[in-house]
């Protein structure tokens, strides 16, 4: 399975009244790096035909991270099921410890109809070892 990883700094804005970085932040990251890591792989043609929507988030708060601490997004992805596939980031600090460890389940769209397409071998032979 292919990693796409990129990196994040905590900034002011990101962090709550407990100090650290705020939830609906790392959910924005979760978001980012998915993306990122679909317009990375898929070729223009194939990235204007189909959008993604988020089903489902699984989220597990490990540690916090603080305003200026810098972070290491990693995400990959399982099997595709259907229209669904699973997703997973981890967010790592320079310590390499996980702050946050997530699973997302996505539905591919056709773009212009807004249906749910089942994920063949079109979109998966993008990411690498027969999954995206």
């Amino acid at each position: 399975m292919a990693t796409f990883t990129m990196t994040r700094t905590a900034e002011p804005v990101d962090i709550d009244e407990l100090g650290h970085v705020n939830n609906a932040v790392y959910v924005r990251w979760i978001q980012d790096v998915a993306t990122a890591h679909w317009f990375s792989a898929a070729p223009a043609e194939i990235a204007e035909k189909y959008v993604w929507v988020v089903v489902r988030h699984e989220i597990d708060y490990r540690a916090p991270t603080v305003a200026g601490e810098t972070v290491t997004l990693a995400t990959w992805v399982g099997s595709p099921k259907g229209a669904r596939f699973d997703r997973f980031v981890e967010v790592r600090g320079a310590d390499a410890r996980v702050r946050v460890a997530a699973r997302t389940f996505w539905a591919m769209l056709d773009r212009n109809s807004m249906r749910p397409l089942r994920i063949g071998p079109d979109i998966t032979r993008h990411f690498g070892d027969g999954a995206i």
